[in-house]
């Protein structure tokens, strides 16, 4: 499978989503990846979804009918509605597959083509090489280095920022 592969399908999440968006979220790496604790009810993925608005834009990956992978961006408001916040998770069994890479070009595209987005920001942990390469292919730079940002398997861990600025 590649980021062009037709069995691969990108689409707006959805509420009925919220089942495989739980599964999908509580995957050792995919949390491994984020700040999202461990033991979470799978209902709090369905109020997630219930609860987003106008400022977020929620996609999945689908292949063979099954969702691989999540991204979103949350645009700010007011002076900083320039900007958007990007999260992204792909299944575990999946990574380096084109997928990441698939759901982060459907997000620019949409900030850059509909939303008037010329700022996308976000965090990662300094220890995600591959991730960190898929932001700077994309044009994400590096801004700095949040020291003992966040409590990962009993260690605080370091997380760069990075932003991707429209030209």
């Amino acid at each position: 499978m590649n980021a062009g592969s037709p069995a691969l399908h990108i689409r707006a999440a959805s509420i009925a989503d919220w089942e495989a968006l739980a599964a999908l979220r509580d995957l050792p790496g995919v949390r491994n990846g984020t700040l999202r604790l461990p033991f979470a009810p799978p209902e709090q993925t369905r109020r997630w979804l219930e609860s987003l608005t106008e400022n977020d834009m929620i996609i999945v990956a689908e292949f063979e009918g099954q969702i691989v992978g999540l991204a979103g961006l949350h645009r700010h408001k007011g002076r900083r509605q320039h900007a958007a916040d990007l999260g992204m998770s792909v299944h575990d069994d999946y990574r380096r597959r084109g997928i990441g890479k698939a759901l982060l070009e459907a997000l620019i595209k949409a900030a850059d083509r509909w939303l008037g987005i010329s700022r996308i920001e976000l965090t990662v942990f300094t220890d995600n090489e591959a991730a960190i390469g898929l932001y700077r292919n994309a044009g994400f730079v590096t801004e700095g280095v949040l020291k003992s940002y966040a409590l990962r398997d009993g260690q605080l861990t370091d997380v760069l920022t990075m932003a991707r600025l429209r030209r």
